[in-house]
C-alpha cells in the first residue's frame, strides 16, 4: 500500500468513526467506502450472523444482494464462513468454486465472478463479515486482498465502538422503563421499590416475557388498571 492509499485509508476510517452515529450508519459507510478503496470492487455487503439468522442490513448494489439471499436460501457460503471462522475468504473464480456448490452455481449464474469475504467482529455468538464482490473472475489482486484486510481490521474497530454505544444506549432506556414502571407499581399498590421489582420479576418469569417488554406494557397499560 502507497502513501496516497495509506493517507486515504485514514482518512475513510476517520469519516466512518465521526460520521456513524448507530450501527446501520457505520455499516452502510463501511460498505460504500470499500467500494471505493478496495481495487477490483464492484460491490459490497455486509453479512450478520445473529442468533443463528443470517442477515444482510446493507448493500451496494443489488448483485450484492442477491449474493447474501442465496447464502440464506442453502444456509451456507463465504461470507458466513468467514464471519463464524474470523477468517478471510478469497474466491478468485467462482465457476472453479467447490467449497460451496450449491452457492457457486447459483451465484456464477448470477455474474459473480470473484469474491473477498473478511470477518468484522466476534462478539459471543453473533458474527459479521465485510464482502467484497466482482462480476470479473481473479479481480482481487494480493495487493487488493492486503488493502481489504486492513480496511476491514480497522473498520472493525470503529464498528465494535458504534455497537457498545447502542448496547449502552439500549441498556439505559431499558433502565429508564423499568423504572418507570416500577414508580406505578408503588403508587399503585403502596409498595417498596424493592417488592415492586420483585413483582415486575415475577411477571417476567411467570409469562416467559423480557423484564423490560414487562414493563412496557405495564406502562402502556396506565396506572389505573390492575
Amino acid at each position: 500500500m502507497d502513501s496516497v492509499q495509506t493517507t486515504r485509508m485514514a482518512e475513510l476510517i476517520r469519516e466512518i468513526r465521526t460520521e456513524g452515529d448507530d450501527t446501520a450508519a457505520v455499516l452502510g459507510r463501511i460498505s460504500t467506502a470499500a467500494v471505493d478503496s478496495v481495487p477490483g470492487t464492484e460491490y459490497a455487503s455486509v453479512t450478520m450472523v445473529t442468533a443463528g439468522r443470517i442477515e444482510t442490513p446493507v448493500v451496494v448494489g443489488d448483485l450484492a444482494g442477491k449474493s447474501d439471499a442465496l447464502q440464506r436460501e442453502f444456509n451456507e457460503g463465504p461470507c458466513v464462513r468467514s464471519a463464524v471462522d474470523d477468517t478471510t475468504i478469497i474466491i478468485d473464480d467462482m465457476r472453479r468454486e467447490d467449497r460451496w456448490p450449491r452457492y457457486a452455481e447459483a451465484a456464477t449464474e448470477l455474474g459473480i465472478g470473484s469474491m473477498a469475504c473478511f470477518c468484522l467482529y466476534i462478539d459471543g455468538h453473533d458474527f459479521g463479515a465485510l464482502n467484497l464482490l466482482s462480476t470479473t473472475t481473479h479481480a482481487f489482486e494480493p495487493d487488493a486482498i492486503a488493502v481489504g484486510q486492513l480496511f476491514a481490521a480497522h473498520c472493525a474497530t470503529a464498528f465494535s465502538a458504534v455497537r457498545e454505544k447502542d448496547q449502552l444506549l439500549t441498556a439505559l432506556s431499558s433502565r429508564d422503563i423499568i423504572g418507570q414502571a416500577k414508580g406505578m407499581i408503588m403508587e399503585r399498590y403502596r409498595i417498596d421499590a424493592d417488592q415492586a421489582f420483585r413483582l415486575l420479576a415475577r411477571l417476567s418469569q411467570d409469562s416467559n416475557t423480557k423484564l423490560v417488554d414487562v414493563a412496557k406494557q405495564i406502562i402502556e397499560a396506565g396506572p389505573g388498571v390492575d
